[in-house]
């Protein structure tokens, strides 16, 4: 067996050519030169190329995130540490965060989105949260596409796996199918926590002398280089970047989670980060950094579960289940005990100094020893060159043939891939553990979980539409942060923060990068608009395999408030006799309705083109005033906001849901495609047991309002000669997901 200290043999010279298989440029590499004044070690290197990665250094993206507007009075802590954090009252705050785990889950499904999960879990409790919901947004190829099927059993089994196992449930999420995502699918993780509010944890480490600690899981060899993978397109030998993919440990995850929740009930942290991408490198320097002090690392101290690591291994691995901590000194013991008692390792690695220094020592000797300062405030940020998208002319009239059966179409439409229910996924998440869950996956159009011992709940959204984004980018990032808006608005719930997952291409194309800043542009003025701050986020570029770019795919987690969590609403139907009430605008001009991007233009008709519909944030923020006073009042009885598919297509979801049909009474001269399947935005259905005080409350808001017809019955009818049976729209829209996975589509 090999002696673990056993001498290391010493490391090869690093030469620019090196530099450049660790993804430094030319330039880069003579910065990392200037700043040390001499030839790197491997381990400097090695530390240079992490940090100054894409996913760890935003150098791409930095100059356009500064346009998301971040501060409200309700938040407590926006960008910059690891979640960011609400205040929801009653000494109470909401920890959330979004980051994406795309390439490994396209390398190694299962351990990819499982590790993913893990991930996210560990920056909402390193902050002092207890995590209460997760959710995620999950972007797949073509289904008739060789990898699909594969890819979608080993993503949700590695999502339910982990999530089930450490008993945090998952309520939410959204899925989406295009050819653009075969050779690289997303997997966006969200995790939601409750902490006290005057008991966030940050991650700036204290006063020189204080103990660096190291504690959960042991270092392996795993997930070496996995930041610098994030940051660099496929190629055909994606398959050969396995040893990079993480392995988790929900077991273990679970224990580090309680440990660390009940050490953080005592005074003995100063500062706690997780070691996420780039592991013990970026939290170290991370930590240094945010309280203006240098570390001193005994590489030797920390635990390893493989013989013979070379420090460029410790630093570089991303093993699952880790923690580092600055404490306050004399603390040592108190600590070690808790993590002793839940059987986790635990170890004095370090110190805290004041040399602004990053210095690491193995077996007697010194293998890095560099300043912190320029490692972040230094790395190269990029103004990359921009070229707008150019804009889509509208689908000529005289091109769309006029449609005269409207229930096959229909059919066709909510059986679609992109419309069909999700139960086959959502019913291997354990969506109720924690006994808080009050309206799960599919209920309605945002996740419900109550505050536990309290009167309160949260409502929590996550959604894109990418073929927005890639039409007009400005316009698709706007309507992505209204439709999560309109998602939480439409419970009943006032919006109050996101987050957001940014997924694009290589940003060194120009068309790439003016997509990521026109989606910016839209978000920021849309957040404006709807008081909806961007308060963490993460950015996920070269989301491409061989030259081809996924579609442009700024995930948005919604977060908002039910003060009163007994007054929200469902999307299913409730009683017959009810009438059934659209808010907002019908179309331009209440007789046809937007179909450039539509998902009837391209179902029904194998068409992608067109303009995205345009958002009036005005008429939006009206509207979802409008709805969440009726919601709250008790008004109405059911509501779902109107978005993919168009209005026939979110009657039949309610109907569907609450198995009850509906007669409609639709108006006179209507173009029926436009109409009933144009996506124009800002739009909810409502049902009540009487229309006129709906109506009168949207006129008092300047919201347009008609009345559709009523609840009842077990078909849509008075859309012409046939009745649209109920059952038969939710057999085709719950078959095909299964008929897919099960390989008889």
């Amino acid at each position: 067996m090999a002696d673990p200290d056993a001498a290391l043999p010493p490391e090869p010279p690093v030469t620019p050519a090196l530099a450049a298989e660790h993804g430094l440029t030319t330039e880069e590499y003579d910065r990392v030169l200037d700043i040390l004044g001499r030839t790197p070690t491997l381990t400097e290197l090695g530390i240079f190329s992490v940090m100054w990665s894409e996913h760890c250094s935003y150098k791409s993206s930095r100059r356009w995130l500064k346009q998301l507007p971040t501060a409200a009075p309700w938040v407590i802590q926006g960008p910059g540490e690891n979640a960011g954090v609400i205040d929801i009252g009653d000494g109470l705050a909401a920890v959330f965060k979004m980051e994406s785990h795309n390439h490994p889950s396209f390398i190694e499904p299962y351990q990819g989105a499982a590790t993913g999960v893990g991930g996210i879990l560990r920056d909402v409790f390193t902050m002092g949260a207890r995590p209460v919901a997760n959710l995620n947004a999950l972007s797949f190829g073509a289904p008739e596409h060789e990898k699909t099927r594969h890819l979608i059993g080993g993503v949700v089994a590695g999502i339910g796996g982990y999530g089930n196992c450490i008993g945090v449930p998952t309520v939410g999420g959204e899925v989406r199918f295009h050819p653009a995502y075969n050779g690289n699918i997303l997997v966006n993780a969200m995790t939601v926590g409750i902490a006290p509010a005057d008991r966030i944890f940050y991650a700036a480490a204290g006063a020189p002398g204080s103990p660096v600690v190291y504690v959960g899981a042991k270092t392996g060899r795993d997930g070496i280089h996995g930041a610098t993978m994030a940051s660099a397109e496929f190629s055909e030998d994606s398959e050969e970047k396995r040893p990079t993919v993480q392995v988790g440990d929900p077991f273990t995850e679970k224990l580090l989670l309680e440990a660390c929740l009940e050490l953080m009930a005592t005074d003995a942290i100063l500062a706690i980060q997780d070691m996420g991408a780039a592991g013990l490198t970026s939290s170290s320097v991370e930590m240094a950094d945010k309280g203006g002090t240098g570390i001193a690392l005994d590489l030797d101290r920390v635990p390893q579960r493989e013989t013979g690591m070379s420090p460029y291994e410790i630093m570089l691995s991303e093993s699952q289940e880790r923690m580092l901590m600055v404490l306050k000194p004399g603390r040592e013991d108190a600590a070690r005990a808790i993590f002793e008692k839940w059987e986790l390792d635990f170890a004095v690695i370090g110190a805290v100094n004041d040399s602004g220094r990053l210095v690491l020592r193995r077996q007697g000797k010194v293998w890095a020893d560099m300043p912190v300062r320029p490692l972040v405030d230094q790395a190269p940020v990029y103004d990359r060159p921009t070229a707008p998208t150019p804009p889509r002319p509208a689908p000529a009239a005289e091109s769309l043939p006029p449609l005269t059966l409207i229930g096959p179409a229909l059919r066709q439409l909510i059986a679609c891939p992109d419309l069909a229910s999700r139960r086959w996924i959502w019913e291997q998440y354990d969506s109720t553990v924690m006994a808080d869950t009050m309206r799960g996956p599919g209920a309605a159009d945002a996740a419900i979980v109550r505050v536990h011992g309290t009167g309160k709940a949260l409502a929590l959204t996550t959604d894109c539409t990418p073929r927005y984004c890639f039409a007009d980018p400005v316009a698709g990032g706007r309507q992505a942060v209204a439709e999560a808006w309109r998602n939480l608005s439409a419970v009943g719930a006032t919006p109050l923060a996101i987050t957001d997952n940014m997924n694009f291409g290589n940003p060194e194309k120009p068309l790439i990068m003016g997509q990521f800043a026109g989606c910016i542009a839209g978000m920021a003025e849309a957040c404006r608009a709807l008081d909806f701050p961007v308060v963490s986020g993460n950015v996920s570029l070269y989301n491409e395999t061989s030259g081809e770019a996924i579609l442009p795919t700024p995930t948005i987690g919604g977060v908002g408030l039910l003060a009163d969590a007994g007054r929200h609403a469902t999307l299913a139907f409730k009683a017959a006799g009810e009438a059934i009430v659209l808010l907002g605008r019908a179309g331009p001009d209440e007789k046809s309705g937007h179909l450039g991007c539509s998902l009837y233009l391209r179902e029904i008709l194998g068409r992608e083109d067109g303009p995205p519909p345009p958002v009036d944030l005005a008429a939006e923020r009206r509207a979802g005033e409008l709805v969440r006073t009726l919601i709250q009042g008790g008004t109405v009885s059911a509501c779902h906001d109107v978005s993919d598919g168009g209005v026939l297509v979110a009657l039949a979801e309610m109907a569907m849901a609450g198995g009850l049909g509906a007669d409609l009474t639709l108006p006179d001269g209507i173009d029926p495609a436009g109409w009933l399947f144009g996506e124009d935005q800002g739009r909810y259905l409502v049902t009540a047991a009487l229309s006129r005080p709906v109506l009168a409350a949207a006129e008092a808001a300047g919201v347009p309002a008609l009345v559709l017809g009523t609840v009842g019955g077990s078909a849509l009818t008075g859309l012409g000669s046939e009745a649209i049976c109920v059952a038969s729209l939710r057999d085709a829209n719950e078959s095909w997901l299964p008929a897919l996975m099960a390989g008889t589509l």
